[in-house]
């Protein structure tokens, strides 16, 4: 029983994780480096990450730079980001790509913010899958006869689960808050 709740904890860890990387890819007012962690660039015919062929910065908190180690990689880079859909402009000046992140419009704020709701509701329902899992498996366990567990057991651990579920569920919502109110700040 113990190992059902410690996996359904795992894998709630996991789905804020990804949550966290949803959030990150989400372009608030300032500058970060997971804005174009998620660009492919296709390399000699590889779609390559950008961190992988170029050191990502942010000087300030409105710029991020990009150094491809590759003088011929420059373009492809540019390419990337202007086929993105970040709605982004790169300047090459032949030793930096410098992407300047725009102020943000009062209705680009509100669609981030939808944006975001519906990352967090994809990982509450996540958590809540999580849980009908785990509670699948202490059922099973509960009709296992060569393991003597009794109902109250079983109860105790569903209700164990149910408060892991709870308290991940508030995390979610928030990380949801914080983030909406980063993304509503001029």
């Amino acid at each position: 029983m113990e190992g059902v709740k410690k996996d359904a904890e795992e894998h709630m860890e996991k789905a804020m994780a990804a949550l966290a990387r949803d959030f990150g890819k989400l372009r608030t007012g300032r500058a970060s480096t997971g804005l174009v962690d998620g660009l492919k660039v296709d390399y000699y015919g590889t779609p390559t990450p950008v961190g992988q062929l170029a050191s990502v910065a942010t000087p300030d908190s409105r710029t991020i730079t990009i150094q491809p180690w590759d003088k011929a990689s420059f373009a492809l880079v540019e390419k990337a980001i202007l086929k993105s859909d970040l709605g982004l402009t790169p300047v090459n000046d032949g030793r930096l790509i410098r992407v300047n992140i725009p102020v943000l419009t009062e209705e680009r704020r509100k669609e981030l913010v939808k944006v975001a709701r519906k990352y967090s509701e994809e990982t509450k329902i996540a958590v809540r899958n999580i849980r009908r899992e785990a509670n699948d498996s202490l059922k099973k366990l509960e009709k296992d006869k060569s393991r003597a567990y009794s109902e109250d057991e079983i109860k105790k651990a569903q209700d164990a689960v149910q408060k892991l579920t709870d308290l991940y569920v508030s995390k979610v919502d928030e990380q949801c808050k914080i983030k909406e109110k980063e993304i509503m700040e001029f």
